[in-house]
């Protein structure tokens, strides 16, 4: 990591020190010139080395000049220069070969450009979109010099503001122009095709097969046409398509897409909708009262940040558990993972120069910075496990490390009952029906008691006449039939792939054998093989144990597990 920096920031960190001890100050550098937003950094050991980088998909002041910055500690090892601002950045294994290094993924407009070993890889486009019919019936118009300039202007801004389908580029660059260069434009450009191509506004990462943090992931995209699409990453095709009534704008993963996985996506009408593996739509939706401007899931809980200062708790099926207001807007949210002491926080960058850590509502640490907050990134930097990486308005990078003995104590937060409490509840008034039960019940209360208390005894008596029935007939969950007084046992022997399962039957009548008793293994011949699936079994005498015996071979590369049944006959 590179050495401190910056004579402004010597009295400033003074401060820091004194007020908060758990970081250590590594760098700061006011004039790094990096503008980004959190969704674009990301950390990866992209050479395979154990030294991992930091990837910037920087904007550019002003978002002039975009750029791809890899950084290592304070140095900036390449810049490469973008075609488009780029909408987010993530790291991903795309397959199994060794050596076992991430790849790069880049979401820049219409297309993900994927880079392994900082060399261009793949570029993956989005599909086009069929163009609007009336536009194109426009255009052939204007090829065969059937409607003059001026008419196809306001031909296409009537389409504009009606109809549903969005323009194409083509269209609304010729609508910019002024009168004197519209002919020459559409002169050039009357013989081309329309196309219409959606942008990619969010990008995440979701695991394919397996939960580990080494396996494949797929890239999950939001377009801004509302879709989202799941993109192999092998192959780079699209494995699923979902629709949204609205554009995501930050989107969260979960769960393995070959088992079942969790989508939430924050969309730009102020909801959050909630995807599932066989759903084409949304399953659940969150409404908010204002915009959100960071999503970051942390363990089962979705935290929600909004343009109202604050910050909500829901549950993935859009239950609301806490709300936290802040003291100024929020900028921006990411997570913050300390493996060695199993802690997941959400981080939140505020515009009065703080950045907060909070674990569920409970505030945990306060970190203030001689700059606003822009973007927020955490993880191993380098050869530090816990580094963060902060990049400020000004377009200034400040790094600190989180000490070894640093422990994040919940006596900061909020104390006292929380706000909710002291709402006046909206009890609604008595209707007629309540009254007329209310003045029943006071009547014929000792009737009413009497009827439940009669209904209660014979539940008592049923239930006892069924348990007496269940023992003398010698039933119980391990029984294998009810005509017959069997009880089995099972025993299942081994580490796998082979294993070795065991039936002991049991004949648990006082005095009567069982004969001619047939029992087999029901399973899935897809996952497991077994050698001996059928068994004739011998005179059972009362009171004496068999043992029948197999074994079992899985069949999954994947482990995948299913029940295997005992039928009889």
């Amino acid at each position: 990591m590179a050495a401190k920096s910056s004579s402004d920031f010597d009295s400033g960190r003074a401060e820091s020190n004194e007020a908060n001890s758990k970081w250590l100050d590594a760098h700061y550098d006011p004039m790094a010139n990096i503008h980004t937003f959190s969704s674009c950094l990301a950390l990866a050991d992209l050479h395979g080395d154990g030294e991992y980088k930091l990837v910037v998909g920087d904007l550019g002041p002003g978002g002039q000049n975009p750029y791809l910055k890899v950084l290592k500690g304070a140095t900036v090892l390449t810049e490469s220069p973008l075609p488009s601002l780029p909408a987010a950045a993530a790291t991903f294994l795309m397959e199994q070969h060794e050596p076992r290094t991430p790849a790069l993924a880049l979401a820049s407009g219409p297309c993900v450009y994927v880079y392994k070993n900082l060399r261009p890889y793949f570029k993956f486009n989005l599909p086009q979109l069929p163009p609007n019919p009336l536009e194109q019936d426009l255009w052939d118009q204007a090829k065969e010099d059937r409607i003059d300039p001026l008419t196809l202007k306001e031909m296409l801004e009537s389409i504009r503001e009606k109809a549903e389908i969005p323009l194409s580029v083509q269209s609304l660059r010729f609508l910019q122009l002024e009168l004197s260069e519209m002919e020459s434009f559409v002169n050039q450009n009357k013989s081309k095709t329309i196309k219409r191509q959606t942008v990619i506004t969010t990008m995440t990462t979701l695991k394919k097969n397996l939960a580990d943090e080494d396996a494949i992931s797929c890239l999950v995209l939001g377009t801004e046409n509302k879709g989202l699409l799941i993109i192999d990453p092998e192959a780079f095709t699209i494995l699923a398509e979902m629709d949204i009534p609205s554009v995501p704008v930050f989107l969260e993963a979960s769960g393995q897409f070959d088992v079942e996985f969790q989508l939430a996506a924050a969309c730009r009408n102020g909801t959050i909708y909630i995807l599932k593996r066989d759903s084409k739509h949304p399953k659940y939706s969150i409404e908010l009262s204002a915009q959100p401007v960071g999503l970051v899931q942390v363990h089962k809980i979705l935290v929600i940040g909004s343009t109202q200062d604050s910050l909500h708790g829901f549950t993935h099926k859009g239950k609301k558990l806490w709300t936290v207001q802040m003291p100024a807007a929020i900028l921006t949210m990411n997570l913050l993972e300390h493996r060695s002491r199993s802690l997941q926080a959400v981080m939140v960058g505020l515009a009065n120069t703080e950045v907060r850590i909070y674990r569920d509502k409970v505030l945990l640490n306060v970190i203030r910075t001689p700059d606003t907050v822009t973007s927020l990134c955490f993880g191993r930097y380098g050869r530090e496990d816990n580094t963060l990486i902060m990049t400020t308005r000004g377009g200034g990078l400040i790094i600190k490390i989180l000490k070894r003995t640093a422990v994040f104590v919940e006596g900061t937060g909020e104390v006292g009952s929380p706000p909710a409490q002291a709402m006046k509840l909206n009890v609604p008034r008595k209707t007629r029906l309540y009254v007329d039960q209310t003045l029943r019940e006071r009547e014929a209360g000792t009737g009413m008691h009497q009827i439940f208390q009669t209904d209660l005894y014979l539940l008592h008596l049923r239930a006892a006449r069924a348990y007496v029935q269940a023992l003398e007939s010698s039933l119980s969950p391990m029984s294998v039939t009810a005509r017959e007084p069997l009880k089995l046992h099972a025993v299942v022997q081994g580490l796998g792939p082979t294993f070795k399962l065991t039936l002991h039957l049991q004949n648990t009548s006082t005095a009567r054998p069982v004969l001619g008793l047939l029992v087999c293994f029901l399973y899935d011949e897809a996952l497991y093989a077994l050698p001996r699936a059928f068994f004739k079994v011998p005179l059972l005498v009362p009171g004496l144990n068999y043992p029948l015996e197999t074994f079992v071979q899985s069949l999954s590369s994947k482990g995948t597990s299913d029940i295997i049944r005992v039928s009889s006959a």
